[in-house]
């Protein structure tokens, strides 16, 4: 009898373990009914009834014909007040992109296979030559200290840009554009931001949302034949004026307004729009020759047909129309890039403005969605790796060549903590970034993947900067053409803000839309009961049925096992990272699920919750993201202490996330069953130890290697340059005079020199013949360059007050 038992119970946690639950549930069934009648075991009455029930049970739910009739119908009532409605424009929000990685997530049971089989779009020859060329020629033109002084790009950068067809990154060469990769694109984007954050601004801008991405998806071919060679070459700057005072994160609720009439144009009339909005925030306004404009476009006499509310629509302006008021400037940060408020009033244009014509009337929302799902994963995510990249260059350099008390200040502990944070989060940002762009060049949208891109790297390069700030100390808050760390200060607030506030995208986006459009029932479900589709909410509710049931069976599983039964990649090194994120996928399954179960509609607005589910989401994201460039990479034993250090932090930060979920949803007996089945040995993941920390760190003091594979997409400027070029002079020189310096210490350790101030110990080490001219000549030469690269700016007193 217990042995047929525990037969039944291996079987059943087996097949559920691999996702299979009815199976699981008829084949326990089976070897329980076929043991007693092969073995003619007598079981206790109650058993026998208990077998029975759960023999009837598992052919009910087996049988579809059945099932349907008995709970298809009763059910989808109560299961409709559970889910979460949705008006049009958030269906259209929700719906924008595809699913990628972030469904595998969702799903439990992550394929590796897909990950490690997936291939990133390198660059091609033609983009390697403009990064070399026009790239590095752009950047050798700016300084972030010059830019910031002049309030604008020097007149030669503008000629360039337009030149070298910077704003016709996206547009094809057909029209005139450079056509480059989504890749080819963020790394064009993250080496000018290493220099000038204005200047990355102003070129990613018209290559993200804005005219030129709408037009190429959605334009007539008469627009697209016109516009588009003027955008790739400059002619025509474009802004996109999206963002009022009454619509900020909810831009569907802009009451800028268009009103179908008749009017004149060009002489003659035509049926038109007459326009009036207030925009604010809008990226190249004032410089803009072409406004993207999108408003709600209403028909109130009919001319169109028997609709009133049109709905979002998108359409394209000309900057010199009577009624704009355009040319005014904010001032973000302090940051000069062009950036202002629009106005029209009673602005006419004939319907052939609107972006597609005729055809794309009230589709400008998911226009916009689409385009979103796209830009958000490449230009601010590029801009925050450019920062992150710099900061770890700079600190680098600087805890090398910077001394206290006779040492690097990299050798103490202090600045070796937040020098592993900076080079750990650098790797995996950059590894983010490249994963995301490969996503996009092999023909996804990913829209929540694109959202946690825009987000979690824009807060990287604030926990990036922040450390690189207190590790420069003094030197990072003097301004000046010296300090190549404060322009990226300046922008940090930017970048979270704008294209969806970090808050609102975190509490919101990523997870509210990841739940609905990645899990695998949820979405059909949703269908199913709006449509009143028996059949297809059968399979949906039935299959989610499934899915909590083996899901949890796997979870518990794998947290006893301490993950080792999770399937995962052959990488010795890296396996059980693997198998780490296949046990917290599934645990984020289940506890994702109890949420959304226990919460219904009202999740959405438990931000907290949504939050923190999202941050156990994107975290998942980011160790793939990680553990896939390691393996891309070659094996080096810097990398696989970045990427061990990566992965480590982000399985704890998953951890916390859930462990936060369940100890703050209201139903506290769910929470607590839930949790002894996802973390039934408690939460065992912790951050990187200090012996990891340590590693990292030294891999950018002392790893030439590794610190310029860790920086590989920002520009160095030459040794002139007041800023990293001359630290990195300095750098040179100093690990030039390391073995001399090794020498020194070694003859006072052994009483051959006396202890003594560094420059006098040069002089009594060169006249004891312990060192030679040409070594004291290295020692010299290294401790000048120190000297000059530890300097910060000062201003007489006239110049002071002119500064900006």
């Amino acid at each position: 009898m217990l042995l047929i038992c525990l037969i039944a119970l291996i079987v059943l946690l087996g097949l559920a373990f691999i996702g299979r639950g009815w199976l699981a549930w008829v084949s326990a069934s089976a070897i329980l009914l076929a043991g007693t009648w092969l073995t003619g075991i007598e079981w206790p009455a109650a058993f026998t009834l208990c077998l029975a029930a759960w023999s009837v049970l598992a052919l009910i739910t087996g049988w579809r014909p059945l099932r349907r009739a008995l709970f298809a119908q009763a059910l989808m009532p109560r299961v409709t007040t559970v889910l979460p409605r949705m008006g049009p424009t958030e269906r259209i929000a929700l719906e924008a992109g595809t699913v990628w990685w972030d469904a595998q997530i969702f799903s439990g049971m992550p394929d590796w296979k897909v990950l490690t089989d997936f291939r990133c779009r390198p660059l091609d020859a033609r983009e390697q030559a403009f990064m070399d060329g026009p790239v590095t020629r752009l950047c050798e033109m700016l300084h972030e200290w010059d830019v910031q002084q002049r309030r604008d790009l020097p007149p030669e950068a503008w000629e360039m840009i337009r030149r070298e067809r910077f704003f016709g990154m996206i547009i094809p060469e057909s029209y005139g554009g450079l056509g480059f990769s989504e890749v080819g694109h963020s790394r064009i984007v993250t080496r000018i931001a290493s220099r000038s954050i204005a200047a990355a601004v102003t070129v990613m801008v018209p290559n993200s949302l804005g005219p030129g991405e709408l037009l190429l998806h959605y334009g007539t071919d008469q627009q697209k034949d016109y516009y588009l060679p003027r955008l790739a070459d400059g002619r025509e700057i474009p802004c996109f004026a999206l963002t009022g005072a009454e619509a900020g994160s909810d831009a569907a609720a802009t009451q800028s307004t268009g009103i179908v009439e008749y009017g004149e144009w060009e002489g003659e009339r035509v049926l038109g729009m007459r326009l009036n909005w207030s925009k604010r925030y809008i990226t190249l306004a004032p410089v803009a020759t072409l406004i993207g404009l999108a408003f709600r476009l209403k028909d109130p006499h009919g001319h169109l047909g028997n609709t009133e509310d049109l709905g979002i629509t998108c359409a394209l302006l000309a900057r010199d129309l009577a009624g704009i008021e355009i040319g005014r400037h904010h001032d973000p940060m302090g940051v000069p890039f062009a950036n202002g408020p629009i106005k029209g009033r009673d602005v006419f244009v004939p319907l052939e403005s609107i972006i597609g014509g005729r055809a794309q009337i009230g589709h400008g929302w998911r226009m916009l969605m689409e385009s979103l799902a796209a830009g958000r994963s490449i230009s601010l995510p590029a801009l925050a790796v450019g920062a992150a990249q710099m900061a770890t260059r700079i600190c680098g350099a600087y805890a090398t060549v910077r001394e206290q008390f006779d040492t690097p200040i990299g050798r103490f502990e202090g600045i070796e903590e937040p020098l592993a944070r900076i080079a750990g989060m650098t790797y995996l940002m950059s590894a983010t970034r490249t994963l995301t762009c490969g996503a996009l060049d092999a023909g996804e949208r990913p829209a929540v993947l694109g959202s946690i891109a825009k987000a979690y790297l824009t807060d990287g390069m604030r926990e990036v900067v922040t450390d690189a700030m207190d590790i420069r100390a003094g030197a990072g808050i003097q301004r000046g053409p010296r300090n190549s760390l404060a322009g990226m200060w300046s922008a940090i607030p930017i970048g979270i803000t704008v294209e969806g506030a970090n808050i609102l995208t975190r509490s919101m986006i990523v997870y509210g839309q990841g739940a609905i459009r990645c899990h695998p029932f949820v979405h059909p479900l949703i269908e199913a009961t709006a449509e009143e589709d028996a059949k297809a909410f059968d399979r949906a509710l039935f299959g989610y049925v499934n899915f909590i049931a083996t899901r949890s069976v796997r979870a518990f599983l794998l947290g006893l096992s301490g993950s080792r039964l999770a399937r995962a990649p052959d990488t010795a090194d890296v396996h059980r990272f693997y198998q780490h994120l296949s046990r917290l996928s599934a645990a984020f399954a289940v506890i994702s699920d109890l949420a959304m179960g226990t919460l219904g509609g009202a999740l959405k607005r438990r931000e907290k919750i949504s939050g923190r589910l999202a941050d156990a989401l994107a975290w998942q994201y980011l160790a793939a993201a990680s553990l896939k460039r390691y393996h891309d990479e070659p094996k080096l034993a810097p990398h696989y202490d970045l990427a061990r250090w990566a992965a480590a932090t982000a399985l704890y930060r998953t951890q916390e996330a859930l462990l936060g979920v369940l100890e703050n949803l209201p139903m506290r007996g769910a929470a607590a069953l839930v949790r002894a089945i996802t973390f039934p040995t408690g939460g065992r993941f912790r951050p990187p130890s200090d012996r990891l920390g340590q590693r990292v760190a030294r891999a950018i003091l002392e790893d030439k290697e590794a610190r310029l594979n860790l920086t590989a997409d920002i520009h160095v400027p030459g040794p002139d340059d007041a800023g990293l070029g001359t630290l990195e002079a300095a750098l040179d020189k100093a690990v030039r005079a390391i073995p001399v310096e090794t020498k020194l210490r070694d003859a006072v350790r052994d009483g051959r020199l006396d202890h003594a101030p560094p420059d006098q110990l040069d002089d009594l080490a060169l006249a004891a013949g312990i060192i030679s001219e040409e070594e004291y000549q290295r020692l010299d030469e290294a401790r000048e360059a120190r000297m000059e690269a530890v300097q910060v700016d000062a201003f007489d007193a006239d110049t002071y007050r002119q500064l900006r």
